[in-house]
């Protein structure tokens, strides 16, 4: 056991480096596995927490005053219900902010759907006037306890008691109106009511909506919302955070545990006499095994430590949302079971791939073998017609005749230096070494010269070779070692032949070539699919016309404007470009299941510019658009006709394209306001869709237009869904950071190995007359061609990948595919020329030093 520590303390000062680089890509991986764990965690836990402690509804149904609700109460399936509560649109200001919301009439803390306070307190019939406020739009609204909100356009004044959790769809403006609850006194004019039904077994959601709407009526249903969509807008972009951190933690831990494979198995070839050291002087193979074994599971465990304790100490100390997440994580049940799993299961990868390749370091035989490699060179002339080049060095060399008696003869006797060294020459020059002398005594006089050997066939035989010049076929593929065609005219054209040996030494040993290819590849794989994932975000912000955002800012008037007035108030502003008018409201689906969003927006002389990714334009009557998640929801294609209930009236659209549509989870379909004025001609627009000209900051022309309007505006800027992943741009960072240390590792594995394989060629290079220059360009040149393999594969791997993850990211979300982009020609470009620039400047200081060795240290590497 001494014995073995005291060599796991020597080799581990004589690669410090490379256990570094282990422990903190160890470290950066499992960190990135716990930051993952903790966005999912936080995703669904809160939501889950507040509908849990609230006893909610698993279904809210919105309907008119007149709609007797008291019959949900018996439908099969319901096991208690909410209200029914007295609702009231309405928009109220506080500090400059303004918002629309729901007002909700309740007259006592409900038992169902039973909000938590987390300020303040509830309703008091003492304060007639008194509202609590969801969380969510409090923060909007820069609301707390004791605060007085206003009505625009009326006298009313609204006092904040109180701010509650809840599990309902969360507040969105311009989208989802926010939550207050109040006492009935203050919804005087009620506009509808609202009712939640609590399931026996939530999975039969969508039956008891389809009962509630049929004993109801379709026309008195106004919207349906349920718990699935509640928990899937909770759960929102932090789940996509966890996905990409899970992924890419994932790849990198299985590219750490390639690199760790990768640079034992180089470690064990390089240090074959060190091994068989090891065994003659009574270590086992059991014990080799647990040298390599437990001394790279240690550096995995110090770099799982590491982060674990980082993660636990630090983790929620990180700005942003990521360090509410790891807040949040560290005090669900599941904490400290993720918190050892994960590092123990990273560690027990590393420890899997590392015993594969320390099991081959058993295998090395106490007495070290002279393994046949394959020549650095390959024939240049004649290769394929068995000429051989020049004449046999010991037909030149009468001191190397065989003298003495025929048992000297017959004794075999080590090569003398001058025939090693021709040897070396005729292995650079893609020769075969000189055949050994048979095992009988040469004929004739001491001074007479051995017959040189013929050449040996070309590949495939004399037969197969002729026979594929008689049909006009290629010359079969050399062998090993050999140099190629392509290889040979690059000599013939004067190529310096650094650069040519460099080349071909990369790509001689194709099994280890390719592996080495391989493991660099993974990394620089994901290094560009995180690029893409940048480029992406970046499409959202730069040009979100391109991804659904047309517009910038979304108006709403009241009824104090007219339409007329409205669209001369918002297209006098300089920054306003178009003005679209348009409605949008709630619609049941076929079957009756739930609703979706109903969009009219534009007029056929001003059509409204969606984004299409499939299909085209709705230019006609009766004509739509949808997004990904109306016809995932439908069950629908490009082309077909779907029905759906506006109230009581039927509306019936033909859908000729798909629009990528960010909001509502993609359940939306639009058509044309003109369109929805057939059916309905006393229709007015409710909305307005702006379009602002280049340059122009949406704030300041929001901020002209509620001047301009006088109260009578409600402008809101569009929401960008990039705007909830701006942490993932530092996610990001921190991955491509990860990753490229990982490919650091295993480029100077390659590196390491490369230098490490070239010492037998070096008395040979130096005796055909390269200088140590040209030698060490040789490696140098290995190194980079390995290296720009791995990138092109990686490029022609990675950006495909990338589009498809992406993509289907987007179709789950509901948005649809089409929202990849791939990085700039310029960018992947850079990438390219790092990689290379990186792997040649790493390899030139080894290299030159190893064509510097002196003479006596090259023999005995040889040797």
């Amino acid at each position: 056991m001494r014995a073995t520590l005291r060599w796991a303390h020597s080799d581990l000062r004589t690669h410090r480096g490379e256990a570094l680089f282990l422990v903190l890509a160890t470290a950066g991986i499992v960190a990135s596995l716990l930051l993952a764990t903790a966005l999912f965690g936080y995703a669904t836990n809160p939501w889950q927490r507040v509908f849990t402690q609230s006893h909610g509804a698993h279904v809210w149904l919105h309907t008119d005053t007149a709609a007797d609700t008291g019959k949900l109460a018996e439908l099969d399936g319901v096991d208690s219900v909410a209200g029914p509560y007295p609702t009231a649109a309405a928009t109220v200001a506080s500090r400059g902010s303004r918002a629309a919301v729901e007002l909700r009439g309740t007259p006592e803390r409900p038992s169902v759907g039973r909000p938590p306070v987390v300020s303040g307190h509830w309703l008091d019939p003492a304060t007639p006037n008194g509202v609590v406020l969801e969380s969510r739009l409090a923060r909007a609204l820069l609301a707390e306890p004791g605060d007085t909100l206003t009505v625009p356009g009326t006298a009313r004044e609204l006092t904040v008691v109180g701010l509650a959790d809840s599990a309902e769809p969360r507040y969105r403006p311009g989208e989802q109106p926010g939550l207050v609850w109040a006492l009935p006194s203050a919804v005087p004019d009620p506009g509808g009511q609202v009712i939640g039904l609590r399931l026996t077994d939530p999975g039969d959601t969508s039956y008891v909506v389809q009962r509630a709407v049929t004993v109801l009526g379709a026309g008195a249903i106004g919207e349906v919302s349920t718990w699935q969509q509640a928990r899937a807008e909770a759960q929102g972009d932090n789940r996509l955070l966890g996905q990409v951190l899970g992924l890419f933690g994932l790849g990198a831990l299985v590219a750490a545990g390639l690199a760790v494979h990768g640079a034992i198995g180089t470690r064990i070839r390089g240090h074959l006499r060190d091994l068989s050291v090891l065994k003659a002087i009574g270590f086992t193979p059991g014990q080799v095994v647990r040298i390599f074994l437990l001394q790279h599971l240690a550096y995995a465990l110090l770099g799982a430590v590491a982060a674990a304790a980082l993660a636990e100490a630090l983790g929620s100390r990180i700005p942003g949302r990521l360090g509410d997440a790891v807040g949040v994580w560290q005090g669900l049940p599941g904490h400290t079971v993720a918190l050892f799993v994960i590092p123990v299961g990273a560690v027990l990868f590393i420890g899997a791939t590392t015993g594969l390749a320390a099991w081959r370091a058993g295998r090395v035989p106490p007495v070290p073998v002279q393994r046949p490699t394959a020549a650095l060179g390959g024939r240049l002339t004649g290769a394929n017609t068995g000429r051989a080049f020049g004449r046999d060095p010991a037909a030149v060399m009468p001191g190397m005749q065989p003298t003495g008696t025929a048992a000297q003869a017959r004794r075999p006797a080590a090569a003398p230096p001058v025939r090693r060294l021709a040897d070396g020459l005729r292995r650079v020059l893609g020769l075969r070494p000189t055949p050994a002398a048979p095992d009988r005594q040469p004929t004739g006089t001491t001074n007479q010269t051995l017959r040189p050997q013929p050449a040996a066939a070309p590949p495939g035989g004399w037969p197969t070779g002729g026979l594929r010049r008689v049909l006009g076929l290629r010359p079969a593929a050399p062998r090993a070692g050999q140099l190629s065609d392509l290889a040979r005219r690059a000599l013939g054209a004067r190529v310096p032949p650094a650069l040519v040996l460099g080349w071909h030494k990369a790509f001689t040993r194709r099994p280890r070539s390719l592996a080495t290819v391989a493991r660099l590849t993974l990394p620089l794989l994901l290094i560009v699919v995180a690029m893409s994932a940048w480029t992406t975000i970046d499409r959202f912000h730069s040009t979100p016309e391109q991804v659904g955002l047309p517009t910038a800012l979304s108006v709403r008037a009241d009824a104090g404007l007219n339409e007329r007035q409205t669209r001369a108030l918002l297209e006098r502003d300089p920054g306003v470009t178009a003005a679209y008018p348009g409605v949008e409201t709630a619609a049941l689906v076929p079957g009756q299941t739930a609703t979706i969003a109903l969009r009219g927006l534009g007029t056929g002389q001003d059509p409204y510019p969606y984004t299409l990714a499939e299909g085209r334009p709705a230019s006609g009557a009766d004509e739509a658009v949808a997004g990904q998640g109306l016809l995932d929801l439908l069950d629908v294609r490009v082309g077909d006709w779907v029905r759906m209930t506006v109230g009581d009236q039927p509306q019936i659209l033909h859908i000729v394209g798909r629009s990528i549509e960010p909001d509502n989870a993609g359940r939306v379909i639009s058509t044309s306001l003109d369109t929805l004025r057939a059916n309905d001609p006393g229709l007015r627009p409710t909305l307005y869709e702006l379009r602002l000209d280049p340059g122009a900051d949406p704030r300041e022309v929001a901020d002209r237009l509620a001047t301009a309007g006088r109260g009578h505006l409600d402008v809101h800027t569009v929401t960008n869904p990039a705007d909830g992943l701006s942490p993932l741009r530092a996610v990001v960072a921190g991955l491509i950071a990860v990753l490229a240390l990982i490919g650091l590792i295993e480029l100077l594995t390659a590196i390491g190995g490369t230098v490490r394989e070239s010492e037998r060629d070096l008395l040979a290079l130096k005796a055909i007359g390269l200088s140590p220059r040209q030698i060490t360009a040789i490696t140098v040149t290995a190194t980079g061609c390995t290296a720009l393999a791995a990138v092109l594969t990686a490029t022609a791997l990675g950006l495909p990948l990338a589009h498809w993850l992406i993509d289907a990211q987007g179709r789950s979300s509901g948005i649809g595919a089409g929202i990849a982009q791939s990085p700039s020609a310029p960018l992947m470009l850079l990438l390219g020329a790092a990689a290379v620039l990186c792997a040649a400047a790493l390899a030139a200081l080894p290299a030159a030093r190893a064509a510097r060795r002196r003479l006596a240290d090259t023999l005995s590497a040889v040797a």
